[in-house]
């Protein structure tokens, strides 16, 4: 069984020594599924998803990335790194939910699924931040790792 990387032998609280790894290129993606009611996908739809505090889905990707590059404050034992690239993809699925796709990439020593996943999560959080006075009824459904790439091993969601 695998241990918690995050504690010491003693159970403490400590950032993973990541100075005897290699430096790779390393790529995760994560995904964020939000549900709106209807009414409230329908009238985004229809105001070609603008608000009186602006475009709601070119906001979102403004905010996810700029929480991509943030995430090394924003979680206490991840460490913080120079993200080589961050890409936020938004759209309306065929269930009418709001899907939100977030690839973070980086040549380090350490990986990026924090990262790809803190993007996704705010891009989402401001979604729902952005939609809010027209209903509260929204849900963030799930915030997933669909992939990873680099450092000692990969994985693919099935």
């Amino acid at each position: 069984m695998k241990d918690f990387t995050h504690l010491d032998e003693n159970a403490k609280p400590r950032i993973v020594n990541v100075g005897g790894k290699a430096v790779t290129q390393r790529q995760a993606v994560a995904k964020a599924v939000i549900s709106l009611p209807l009414e409230v996908l329908h009238k985004l739809q229809g105001e070609n998803f603008q608000t009186k505090k602006g475009a709601v889905f070119q906001t979102a990707i403004i905010a996810g990335i700029m929480a991509a590059k943030k995430t090394g404050e924003l979680i206490p034992l991840c460490h913080p790194i120079g993200l080589d690239n961050c890409a936020i993809d938004i759209e309306v699925d065929s269930s009418d939910e709001v899907v939100i796709y977030c690839k973070a990439e980086v040549t380090a020593k350490t990986g990026v699924e924090m990262e790809a996943l803190t993007g996704a999560s705010i891009a989402a959080l401001t979604i729902y931040d952005m939609c809010k006075s027209l209903s509260h009824d929204i849900t963030i459904k799930e915030i997933q790792l669909i992939s990873k790439s680099g450092g000692k091993s990969d994985f693919t969601r099935s």
